[in-house]
């Protein structure tokens, strides 16, 4: 029988553990940002040129 079959990689796990938990950290700060600053609608600035006087 192949024991490799059995095998975990536990550097990939634990990449993957340690990215889903960065993740998990980003959403909840980005959640309080929008609370904190929520963010609008950008105004449109006109781009003419300026009158001469």
């Amino acid at each position: 029988m192949s024991e490799d079959d059995n095998l975990i990689d536990f550097g990939a796990e634990r990449a993957k553990r340690v990215h889903d938990l960065n993740d998990k950290r980003l959403n909840e700060m980005r959640q309080v940002f929008e609370q904190v600053m929520p963010l609008g609608k950008a105004k449109k600035k006109a781009k003419g040129k300026p009158k001469k006087r």
